[in-house]
């Protein structure tokens, strides 16, 4: 069948190129005309068949079409060429496939029927009056029967060597070239670096809702009969974070099942710290922020809202350096006091976080991954990032320049 489809690829540049030949009367009075204007008229065709393999999309069809029918022995791709190599490499397919499907098509349209008339030759001789070409074999007829039979079986022979040939050629005119490797290796690289920032973004959000919900819920449940509103406000706070990380679990896992749109849902930045602060408190920890914001960041703007001259990535991965770090002081140290420290100055953001150490508290096997990720945030940026105890407490600092960042 992928041969076929090479010959009917073939056929109307052939048959161009027989009109032309025919009207201008070229080869009119050669010997053996007939023939010698099919071979011609195929010369005349495949510089234009060359041609019109340089279009990209063609290896787009022939990639599909050799994938399914041709069975080929590589990787073949199914993408557009986009680079001049992958075009040559199309085109110089895109002609083999054309020419050696003629071929095909040719004898097996030319040799059984030839191989029946050597076949009937021996029974009725003049059958060498109605084909002239059979004339050699008129003297003897007999001796022309196995070449005959060889005619009848030669299609077959031909069709499985030039599949054969095709399939091992395919990975090669097909296949990626190194500039289609290196994309490929690029948009790989791309996918996992977004998938990793999708973790990170989940363990973040989520892992600081479930700490808030947990610490919420426990001191609703030693105030619930002493201080009944207190209980109320928890539980209106632990509706409310579960909201919003349901929302965001929503959204993410949408983006790994490639059904959402990355712009669809509002992402969190420094401009949403209020709220951040706000759950936090709500959660027992007893936030103290200070901004110290350039002139032209905190103009009039209260009490996070000088924030949102800064950079967009640059707000967005500083929301969840601070976000980890509140999960982190509500994980293991409770209800403490935490100071946060927000400045910009000299073209860089300083984050300053920092807790008392509060007593131990029971902690899951395996953890570790949200400072780890921080890190990586912030190495991304070309910024620094520590977190260790020191004198009591524990300390995160991270330091982002603003310069180069949209």
């Amino acid at each position: 069948m992928h041969l076929v489809l090479g010959g009917a690829l073939l056929m109307p540049f052939h048959f161009a190129a027989l009109t032309v030949l025919a009207a201008t009367g070229l080869l009119r009075g050669t010997p053996a005309e007939a023939l010698t204007s099919q071979f011609v008229a195929l010369v005349l065709a495949l510089p234009f068949v060359a041609t019109a393999g340089l279009v990209p999309l063609v290896r787009t069809l022939e990639g599909s079409a050799a994938r399914v029918l041709c069975a080929p022995e590589g990787e073949v791709l199914s993408v557009p060429a986009t680079s001049a190599a992958a075009r040559r490499r199309a085109s110089a397919w895109f002609t083999l496939h054309a020419l050696v499907g003629g071929v095909v098509a040719g004898t097996s349209l030319a040799a059984p029927p030839g191989g029946v008339v050597l076949l009937v030759l021996p029974l009725a001789p003049a059958v060498a009056d109605v084909f002239p070409w059979a004339e050699p074999a008129h003297a003897l007829p007999i001796a022309w029967v196995p070449v005959g039979l060889a005619l009848l079986v030669l299609p077959l022979f031909v069709s499985a060597a030039a599949g054969a040939w095709l399939a091992r050629l395919a990975p090669t005119l097909l296949g990626p070239t190194p500039a289609d490797r290196l994309a490929l290796a690029e948009q790989r690289a791309e996918r996992l670096a977004e998938r990793a920032r999708i973790a990170r973004d989940l363990h973040d959000s989520v892992g600081h809702a479930l700490s808030a919900v947990g610490i919420q819920a426990a001191a609703a449940g030693r105030l619930l009969e002493r201080d009944p509103a207190f209980a109320a406000r928890a539980l209106a706070a632990i509706e409310d974070t579960a909201r919003e990380a349901v929302a965001e679990l929503d959204h993410v896992l949408g983006l790994l099942r490639e059904e959402s749109d990355p712009s669809a849902a509002p992402v969190p930045s420094l401009t949403n710290l209020a709220d951040l602060i706000a759950r936090t408190r709500a959660a027992g920890a007893d936030v103290d922020l200070e901004l110290d914001l350039e002139p032209e960041l905190g103009r009039d703007l209260e009490p996070t809202g000088g924030l949102e001259g800064l950079p967009r990535l640059v707000s967005r991965e500083a929301y969840r350096i601070i976000q980890e770090g509140f999960g982190n002081v509500l994980r293991h140290a409770g209800e403490v006091p935490v100071r946060l420290r927000i400045a910009v100055a000299r073209g860089e953001l300083a984050i300053d976080l920092s807790n008392p150490l509060g007593s131990a508290r029971a902690t899951r096997h395996g953890g570790g991954r949200g400072l780890r990720g921080a890190a990586e945030r912030i190495a991304v940026l070309r910024g620094t990032f520590t977190a260790a105890p020191h004198d009591g407490h524990w300390h995160l600092t991270a330091r982002i320049p603003l310069e180069g960042h949209s």
